[in-house]
């Protein structure tokens, strides 16, 4: 304590403030408080019946006037960031409502063409359309899911509730079967493994958006690469880890960087420059922790990334 001087006092205070300006007001507030308390035990041990805690009262004056202020610091910036993503996410949920009208239209046209191509035309013509009404609906599928993510994202704050049981193997199959991608090449390039099939609790429709949007983003990364990409360059495995169910998505992509990947669940963090709202990830880990599940992320610069999801595993007689 430097004898309680003035140099110890403002030092003091400004570590108050800058720690509630870096981090949540309640972790600062508990953070604070433990810090004083464990200071304290470890002194009177170091130097028993030496210490005096007794400061002058404008002492204890501006140490009062610091904490309040770091908890106003604290409230303030903690509003702003719940208005800021309120907000967004709200105006997010209005704009996919409005989309789904024109997408309608073009999913109609969609199924004209699959009609046009069971007609009496020539072989190549019938291909031909077939192929593009099922661009089409695929195109469709791929912005109705886009627009339920974002839904959901509008919902961060109060996820439903409803849980069922679902079976791991078959939610991974229904989702990468029924991804809209963009080539052959990329559909090509997905790899299943099941090691070991198990089930979990939790909201089938949310865990689908949250493997979609994974499986979206290894194909981001991938396609960020300047190599062709190749068969299992992203890699979907299902099994067992520690008593747990594990739900792993790598791929051989761009990776993370490092200092990166501490941030990435973050709200409105995003390491695609330009692209995405930074929202994506942040649902995931609320879909999987409101499941009472864990993600997490290794990954190294330039040798791709994998995402882990770990599940308590439930059995069908529970």
């Amino acid at each position: 304590m430097n004898d309680a001087n003035a140099a110890w006092l403002a030092s003091l205070s400004a570590a108050i403030l800058v720690y509630y300006h870096m981090t949540d007001w309640r972790i600062a507030a508990g953070g604070t408080l433990l810090g004083l308390a464990v200071g304290a035990g470890v002194a009177s041990l170091t130097y028993p019946g030496e210490l005096h805690y007794a400061l002058p009262m404008e002492q204890y004056v501006v140490i009062s006037f610091s904490y309040l202020m770091g908890l106003m610091l604290g409230f303030s910036s903690a509003n702003l960031r719940r208005a800021r993503l309120i907000n967004m996410l709200s105006t997010m949920g209005v704009m996919a409502h409005e989309l789904r009208t024109p997408l309608a239209t073009v999913n109609l046209m969609g199924d004209v063409l699959a009609g046009l191509a069971t007609s009496d035309l020539p072989e190549n013509k019938r291909k031909r359309l077939d192929e593009l009404g099922q661009r089409l609906q695929n195109l469709v599928r791929g912005m109705n899911r886009l627009i339920d993510t974002q839904i959901s994202n509008a919902q961060l704050m109060r996820l439903p509730r409803e849980s069922s049981l679902i079976d791991a193997k078959a939610l991974v199959s229904e989702v990468v079967s029924q991804y809209p991608y963009k080539t052959s090449r990329e559909r090509e390039c997905v790899a299943v493994t099941i090691q070991e099939n198990f089930a979990f609790s939790g909201s089938r429709p949310l865990f689908a958006q949250v493997l979609t949007n994974l499986v979206k983003n290894a194909l981001h990364s991938l396609a960020a690469t300047s190599k062709v990409i190749e068969p299992g360059d992203l890699r979907v495995d299902v099994g067992l880890h520690h008593g747990k169910g594990r739900i792993a998505i790598s791929d051989e992509g761009m990776g993370i960087p490092h200092d990166r990947q501490q941030r990435i669940f973050e709200p409105f963090f995003s390491t695609q420059s330009g692209a995405g709202s930074g929202l994506g990830l942040t649902f995931c880990r609320n879909v999987v922790e409101a499941a009472r599940g864990h993600i997490s992320v290794h990954s190294e610069p330039n040798l791709g990334a994998v995402f882990i999801i770990d599940l308590p595993v439930r059995h069908p007689t529970e």
